[in-house]
């Protein structure tokens, strides 16, 4: 299934907590803490206030915003830009 958001709305696909730090060691509890609202654009929609935003950036969302979508296994959110909190570089 191919995704494209309409009008001022952005597809986002959250990004995963990592849960080891690059040297392989485990974090206890990781998984227990709250979840950056953090995620990568897959796509944008066509609207004036979306020039900022490129696919494959990773943005910050508010929290309980945009609606869930399910493709197969890959859980998306569609997202309002004025959901979009900041860009992460």
């Amino acid at each position: 299934m191919k995704i494209r958001p309409i009008g001022e709305r952005v597809l986002v696909k959250p990004v995963k907590v990592e849960e080891k730090t690059a040297s392989g060691i485990i974090l206890p509890g990781a998984g227990d803490k709250e979840r950056p609202n953090m995620a990568e654009v897959i796509a944008i929609g066509k609207g004036e206030k979306l020039e900022d935003i490129k696919v494959g950036e990773k943005v910050v969302y508010s929290k309980f915003s945009g609606t869930e979508i399910k493709d197969g296994d890959e859980k998306y959110l569609v997202l309002n830009i004025e959901d979009i909190l900041a860009i992460v570089e």
